[in-house]
């Protein structure tokens, strides 16, 4: 029963996090080492990966029409440019999807640590202040997906890819990239909403893959549990970023990793010391 617990509440940390600019896995290692789960290291490593899939499948019920190229209801012209909508997905994708499938072992074990994680989530939150502060007055070059050209598109690839990096954070990367060329704060958070269908669907694919798909029904329960709870709590997070962005800027999420990152290497030093 305390597992269900610990599940549920992590569920709803990766729901919520996921899809705001601040590191889900920045939380998750944060708030996991709080409730030390009793399931193995290999199994919560994996957990904290596919647990995505229930975050991926909110954006695809709240922006199913939109990104459904068969839509009966939309015209000859509406599903052509969805299908080159899906064509720019694809080609922002391919720079992370390269490095992800190449190195992905060696990013875990370099990075996936509280200080790694505590040091990008505080340099991405300098980064945002000073991309927004740079921005501020400035009316955006882009206002529309079917306006981002192939460089923007392998520009916004190249910060997901850096977002490989635990702590980064996959949407703040990609929205802090896509905001320094100019694309407008709803495009960016749009657009990397939808780069996250292959990301994360890749990424805990391969997750799953070298777990070896050895579950016992308990731990497939824990884990259908925790995709459900973030299915649940995206659909809140993914509502709120986008009516919070189209009247405030995202200064205040910079802020927030900031304190969340001083928090994680606060937390790592008792750690050590009481150990």
């Amino acid at each position: 029963m305390l597992d269900i617990l610990k599940v549920i509440i992590l569920g709803i940390v990766e729901g919520i996090t996921e899809w705001l600019p601040v590191s889900s896995t920045g939380h998750l290692i944060l708030v996991g080492d709080l409730l030390s789960p009793s399931m193995s290291e290999e199994f919560m490593e994996m957990f904290n990966v596919v647990i995505q899939l229930g975050a991926i499948m909110a954006v695809v019920v709240l922006y199913f029409h939109k990104l459904n190229p068969f839509s009966p209801t939309k015209t000859q012209r509406q599903k052509m440019l969805t299908w080159q909508m899906w064509i720019k997905v694809v080609i922002a994708s391919v720079p992370a999807g390269v490095v992800g499938l190449l190195f992905d072992d060696v990013l875990d074990r370099l990075f996936y640590k509280p200080l790694p994680v505590a040091v990008m989530l505080i340099v991405y939150g300098i980064l945002f202040i000073i991309v927004e502060n740079r921005n501020a007055g400035r009316k955006p070059n882009v206002t529309k997906i079917s306006e981002l050209s192939v460089q923007m598109l392998l520009w916004i690839g190249f910060f997901q890819m850096l977002a490989l990096i635990p702590g980064t954070s996959r949407s703040g990367a990609t929205i802090v990239g896509a905001l320094i060329i100019g694309v407008s704060r709803e495009v960016a958070a749009e657009f990397t909403f939808f780069l996250a269908i292959p990301a994360m669907f890749g990424a805990s694919l391969l997750k799953l893959a070298k777990y070896g798909f050895a579950f016992t029904a308990g731990e497939f329960g824990l884990l259908l549990l925790g995709c459900l709870v973030s299915f649940g709590l995206s659909i809140v997070a993914i509502k709120f970023l986008m009516g919070y962005i189209k009247k405030n800027d995202f200064k205040i999420f910079g802020y927030y990793r900031i304190v969340l990152g001083a928090l994680i290497i606060l937390v790592s030093l008792v750690q050590l010391i009481i150990g």
